[in-house]
């Protein structure tokens, strides 16, 4: 009887509303992240960890697994269910990322990662990330207050503790990330255009200060001097991630042809774009931009037929950080923005990343099911 009913609600409730379209563009960008780990990470385990040539791959595979799992989840719940169970979400993982300064491991000199059981990390900001968007959409949306000055306000309140928790560990490029997420989000609310560049340029200083004043950020400023002027500093990795893209020119060099892997450290996760471009050429990078795109566009367009303003902005925030999380990636790959270490949202190894990505997607595609009367 229980496997009935649920078959019955899953089929009834869930595949008749889905916005399969959607859904087939998020599955596609999940399968060419997998199908890229299988071709660009056998040699990675070879070399480095010298076992099972497939080890990186069977973990991008399980993380996708549990990635598509928890997408059904969060698209299955109805709405008022995903609202309260992501503002509980929220503060357990705010907590985590409250954590992360006195229990997190410390990796190549930044304290991000939480250690669990059975040797598993994650990384609390990236779980944060699809809740903070929940967060600051519910505030900016009450109808229990008039003034929308007084909304900004509260929203800057949630804001503030994560920016600082982010900069402590440090992890600027999350935290860059984080404040134009929410800058997207009150643009789209309405706020006045002299205000809103005022705190843009307020806030730009502030960082400007951190980075070229406190000593902690020095990496920070060393990374940016050597983007601007790259005969100083360190530019291996983003030199040879672009040297990669060059030489894989339109067609690519074919699979397995690529060396970028064994002479970049972590180039399946901050470098897979320049991974992709050298071994299957610009062609591949362009059908993969072009997805994204396509899926901005299909999710922009519920926004335009959708009513509810807290549901707009929620969309309008997910898509928002997942396309400035793209433009960062690619960016850095390209040299047109400083190094950053950010993931690409579906293709990138890493379960946080990937964990992330698909709670993203999941209250997207609830949030653009068909309604039933």
């Amino acid at each position: 009887m229980f496997n009935s009913n649920f078959y019955y609600r899953f089929y009834y409730f869930w595949w008749k509303n889905i916005d399969k379209f959607i859904l087939l563009l998020i599955l596609s960008l999940f399968s060419l992240g997998l199908f890229f780990s299988l071709v660009s990470t056998s040699l990675i385990a070879s070399d480095k960890l010298n076992t099972n040539t497939y080890y990186f791959f069977i973990k991008h595979f399980l993380f996708i697994c549990l990635g598509i799992f928890i997408l059904i989840g969060f698209s299955l719940l109805s709405q008022k269910k995903l609202f309260k169970i992501s503002k509980i979400l929220f503060i357990v993982f705010l907590i985590f990322l409250i954590l992360v300064p006195f229990i997190g491991t410390e990796v190549k000199g930044s304290k991000r990662w939480i250690d669990l059981m059975f040797s598993l990390r994650f990384q609390p900001i990236e779980i944060l990330k699809p809740f903070f968007i929940i967060m600051i959409a519910s505030v900016l949306s009450l109808e229990n207050y008039k003034s929308i000055y007084i909304k900004y306000f509260f929203s800057f309140i949630i804001l503030i503790p994560i920016i600082i928790f982010l900069i402590s560990q440090p992890d600027i490029g999350q935290s860059l990330l984080i404040f134009l997420t929410w800058l997207s989000l009150i643009f789209v609310s309405g706020i006045n255009l002299f205000i809103f560049f005022s705190f843009f340029i307020l806030i730009s200083l502030l960082l400007s200060y951190l980075i070229f004043v406190l000593p902690k950020f020095q990496y920070v400023q060393e990374r940016l001097l050597s983007f601007l002027d790259p005969n100083t500093g360190d530019n291996y990795q983003s030199e040879k991630a672009s040297e990669a893209i060059t030489n894989g020119g339109f067609f690519g060099k074919g699979i397995g042809e690529g060396t970028l892997n064994s002479r970049v450290p972590e180039a399946h996760t901050d470098y897979i774009i320049s991974v992709i471009s050298e071994e299957f050429g610009a062609i591949i990078v362009i059908v993969i931009m072009m997805i994204f795109l396509i899926f901005a566009y299909q999710v922009l367009r519920k926004i335009y037929l959708e009513q509810n303003d807290q549901i707009k902005l929620i969309l309008v925030g997910s898509i928002s950080i997942i396309l400035l999380q793209t433009f960062i990636h690619i960016g850095v790959n390209i040299r047109f923005l400083p190094t950053t270490g950010m993931t690409l949202p579906f293709l990138s190894y890493g379960g946080s990343s990937i964990i992330s990505t698909a709670i993203l997607s999941g209250i997207i595609l609830n949030l653009t099911k068909r309604k039933i009367n």
